[in-house]
């Protein structure tokens, strides 16, 4: 049988920003205590939620736990009975310790012989008795960003819990947390509908739900908020400005959404959009407002979480509140041009950075040199503009607007350089450096942009592991696995053709001019971090691990080259027959070289077989033609002219004894395999393949 389960866990206002990952979480957790007690779940389990409530909902919950089969072997049966038959006490204690007569016990047939054993079932507990005992450790589980404790409480939540509904089968599952007892009772919106009301089951709740002013599920919740700001809008003829961050936040803010439009002077349209946009949605939390044409209109939309009774009254007050906070961007706006954006450089080395790492002025110079490397091997054309983006790229972390709009970090350095003259293209690279700002974000269009955004994120990443703050475990407080990412898909995405490891050297040798640490070993810490952060993407994009070992265990420096590798290889094994054949022989020469690390020189004078002279004449050849095809990156018509060395390896490893007792002949034919051996390791590592 299955039944109903309904738990809402009824709160003081949720910060906006917690509320969907703890929905998930509560979700997770609930399935994982089901499963774990052998409940199940045929519908599974879904969840709501408002600033005041985390609901989760089961339709089709076990009523019962499965039975608990359980089969223990015991004692030999030798050790379990004596001569005459009778139990010892090995038979008796075991019997004792499962809960089982002596005449239960049963002979079990095992490799090692003759066992006592028993084979009992445990019946299944009831659901609700086992949620009572659960649910209040299952709440307190929940991880938050920041939890907080309340009266005389020890128990910590995201914020103080009021009321807990618990119902299984229109029972109430009796439990207490956080010092408040769960029942079947509920509230309405805490304006317009703040009655407790009795609840029977989970239609019975929705219906109230609805009645009382509350819409818990957060998708049609979402779709109110953007319908009622959708239609405030066009009673001044205008649109919102499409904004999805924005829509979700508003949408766990409020439990029933009402929009009223207000206005502003138009004299703030002479701030930049930015700035408006960023005032209204950062702290107030309004949606701008824009004509058919594109251009910011001198309204807002506020979204209030109850029914205006005076619909202007609430219109002047977010009026008044706007107003404020536009005088003091514009107060900000016009204090920063009183200086060009160059001439606050200096004024960075009053902002730590990181205690061992140095000033933010510090870290700039550091990039800067490193940029103007990277533009060096990339893009010699452009170094003039990569050296002043780089110069000029966080200087607005010392403007008062961005101090003030931390957001907008990057799009004033653009703004203020435009308006002081720079070109265009270190204007746009000035924000662009910033992107990727989260893992799957949009990525920086212009090539300054993206060379400075390198540079910026590689001596943060060598620098952590100089002084010892690299990742561990789960742990990433500096981002450092985001950061390397963003240098991968900038790489990928522009096709840059750098050398990892030169760009590792680079950035570790400036950093070393300042502070100590062990070079070499912060080199290959980082590099075998950004291999792995590498592969891991590669895996999520569908390509198997043999393929990406087999290339990344030899070769990690150019990516493009890397990824042309494993492209040949994927290709090689798709339409040739002989992509297997290849793989076993080159797993058959590294077996037999194992050991002999050696580079052994070929003395064709030494051959005492007609195959040896056959496999080296051919590898000669093959040699030659393979490597004209790599070094043009044709790795797919490099694998195929080295598969022609197949047959005479099948000849020579039949007709010839590699391990010959005179050394001289033995190091000859070694030799013939090491060097077969360097002319696979150009493209890969055959020897990684399950075959």
């Amino acid at each position: 049988m299955f039944g109903e389960l309904l738990l809402e866990i009824g709160t003081e206002e949720i910060p906006s920003e917690y509320l969907e990952q703890g929905l998930q979480e509560l979700k997770l957790l609930t399935e994982s205590y089901l499963r774990d007690n052998r409940i199940e779940m045929k519908e599974g389990l879904a969840t709501f939620g408002t600033p005041r409530r985390l609901v989760l909902v089961g339709k089709a919950v076990a009523d019962r736990q499965e039975d608990l089969v359980q089969e223990m072997t015991g004692p030999p049966k030798k050790a379990a009975f004596d001569e005459q038959g009778n139990p010892t006490k090995a038979a008796l204690g075991f019997a004792k310790k499962q809960g089982v007569s002596v005449d239960e016990l049963q002979i079990i047939e095992t490799p090692k012989g003759q066992y006592l054993y028993v084979k009992r079932t445990m019946p299944g507990r009831h659901t609700r008795e086992i949620l009572s005992e659960t649910l209040p450790e299952l709440i307190a589980s929940i991880p938050w960003p920041k939890s907080m404790r309340w009266g005389h409480e020890t128990f910590s939540f995201v914020r103080p819990i009021h009321w807990v509904l618990a119902l299984f089968n229109r029972e109430v599952i009796p439990f207490e947390v956080a010092g408040v007892k769960s029942g079947d009772k509920t509230r309405g919106h805490r304006f317009m509908a703040p009655q407790t009301m009795k609840i029977y089951n989970l239609q019975d709740y929705l219906e109230k739900m609805r009645e009382s002013s509350v819409i818990i599920d957060q998708t049609e919740r979402e779709g109110e908020v953007e319908k009622t700001a959708v239609a405030a809008a066009r009673t001044v003829s205008g649109r919102i400005l499409k904004d999805p961050e924005l829509l979700c936040t508003v949408t766990n803010m409020v439990e029933f959404p009402s929009a009223v439009c207000g206005s502003f002077d138009e004299e703030f349209l002479d701030l930049p959009d930015p700035v408006l946009i960023t005032a209204m949605k950062k702290h107030q939390k309004y949606f701008s407002i824009c004509d058919q044409n594109g251009r910011l209109m001198p309204h807002f939309v506020a979204v209030n979480n109850t029914i205006a009774r005076d619909e202007s009254v609430v219109r002047k007050g977010h009026e008044r509140v706007l107003r404020a906070r536009l005088a003091d961007a514009d107060f900000f706006f016009k204090e920063d041009r009183k200086r060009p954006l160059e001439g606050r450089l200096e004024d960075l080395k009053t902002v730590i950075y990181q205690a061992q790492l140095g000033t933010s002025f510090a870290k700039v110079q550091r990039f800067t040199t490193l940029a103007e490397y990277l533009a060096e091997q990339t893009a010699p054309e452009k170094i003039k503009e990569v050296r002043l983006a780089a110069r000029l790229c966080k200087c607005d972390l010392v403007t008062d607007m961005v101090m003030e709009f931390p957001s907008l970090q990057g799009i004033m350095g653009e703004i203020y350089a435009r308006l002081d003259g720079h070109p265009e293209d270190v204007c746009r690279a000035i924000s662009d450096h910033y992107l990727p700002s989260q893992a799957d974000s949009n990525l920086p269009e212009s090539l300054i942009g993206s060379i400075v955004g390198m540079a910026d994120r590689m001596d943060t990443i060598v620098g952590f592991f100089a002084i010892g703050l690299e990742p561990t475990g789960t742990a990433d407080p500096y981002a450092l696995r985001r950061q390397t990412l963003a240098i991968i898909r900038i790489v990928r995405d522009k096709k840059i053709a750098i050398s990892f490891e030169n760009f590792i050297h680079k950035s570790a040798s400036i950093l070393n001019d300042t502070i100590s640490f062990d070079q070499k070993a912060v080199e290959d810490s980082v590099s075998n971090f950004i291999k792995i952060r590498f592969k891991n993407l590669l895996l999520s994009e569908g390509i198997t691990q043999d393929f990406i070992d087999a290339v990344i265990s030899i070769d990690f420096d150019f990516l493009h080259l890397v990824e042309k590798k494993i492209e040949a290889l994927q290709k090689f094994r798709d339409i040739s027959k002989d992509f297997e054949t290849l793989a076993i022989a080159f797993k058959r020469i590294i077996n037999i070289g194992k050991g002999f690390e050696e580079t052994y020189s070929v003395n064709p004078d030494l051959f005492e077989h007609k195959s040896e002279e056959g496999l080296w004449k051919t590898l000669q050849l093959v040699k030659d033609e393979a490597k004209r095809e790599i070094d043009g990156e044709n790795y797919f018509e490099a694998l195929s002219i080295i598969s022609r060395i197949i047959t005479p390896v099948d000849e020579f490893f039949s007709e010839v004894m590699v391990m010959a007792e005179d050394r001289r002949i033995r190091e000859n034919r070694l030799g013939i395999l090491k060097s077969l051996h360097q002319l696979f390791l150009q493209i890969g590592d055959l020897s990684k393949f399950s075959i």
